[in-house]
């Protein structure tokens, strides 16, 4: 079987400015790699690249083993900047369908196809109950559900999830969390899952890859959150502090990737 990602001397500059140089590694098929760093290390920018919307200064990407190509149908993707037109009287159902034609509105009728493909994305998430439901009546973690719906669409390979849990609470989160290690499972996919703080993704992940100051470690969570690795990529002293089996990442007395958590680049 293909490896899932291959970077080879990849290097990304942005506007003059080097957001990755050099990097090389490799995952493999049907891993949970949470993907962390501080604010502008270039977690969103590498989903991006492997989109094949941000062209590399150098190097080359590997996607599912083929060169990476705009537009493949083989990768999800659910961005970090979602902006969703409330006003509109949309349902989950047909906010789900949009992404089959590409966020086209108006008027659209699905073929049956489509729709068993719409109904078992929703299944996927346990988004059923929300079909029928105006958008705008749903929480925040229900439009979640929808999102990660939209990114199944097409059943992908390899899935780009970038701070999808952002603004959610802790329960939520965890939601979250369980339903994509299931999606993993189901699909046999590759999950890439960019997040800020560690702690929410401990119980699912089987790689950590960690960006800093234009560099990247990939590995086990013990070998890749230490003081050490953390230090020299953040550029300053880090301590790793493990508390009844969470992870507290600290410079100084402040929590390190809270502190640096705004947008990434």
């Amino acid at each position: 079987m293909n490896d899932a990602l291959s970077l080879n001397h990849l290097t990304i500059q942005l506007s003059g400015h080097t957001v990755l140089s050099d990097i090389s590694l490799t995952i493999a098929a049907n891993r949970f790699v949470g993907v962390l760093g501080p604010n502008g290390a270039g977690k969103s920018t590498l989903m991006r690249a492997i989109l094949g919307l941000v062209r590399p200064s150098g190097g080359t990407i590997s996607v599912l083993g083929a060169d990476v190509a705009a537009g493949n149908a083989r990768i999800g993707y659910m961005p970090q900047v979602r902006t969703t037109n409330l006003s509109l009287p949309l349902r989950g159902y047909d906010f789900v369908a949009s992404a089959v034609e590409g966020h086209r509105w108006g008027i659209f009728w699905p073929t049956r196809k489509v729709r068993a493909e719409v109904q078992w994305a929703l299944d996927l998430v346990e988004g059923s109950g929300l079909a029928d439901r105006p958008l705008r009546d749903l929480s925040g973690g229900e439009r979640q559900r929808l999102l990660l719906a939209q990114a199944l669409i097409g059943r992908p390979q390899l899935l780009l999830l970038d701070e999808p849990l952002a603004g959610l609470d802790p329960r939520h989160q965890q939601a979250v969390v369980r339903l994509v290690g299931q999606i993993r499972k189901e699909l046999a996919a590759t999950v890439l899952f960019s997040a800020h703080d560690i702690n929410p993704l401990l119980g699912a992940l089987d790689e950590v890859l960690y960006l800093g100051r234009s560099h990247a470690v990939l590995g086990p969570v013990e070998s890749v959150v230490t003081g050490p690795v953390l230090s020299r990529l953040y550029g300053t002293s880090i301590d790793v502090i493990r508390h009844r089996e969470r992870i507290f990442v600290m410079a100084g007395n402040t929590a390190a990737e809270e502190a640096d958590h705004v947008h990434d680049a």
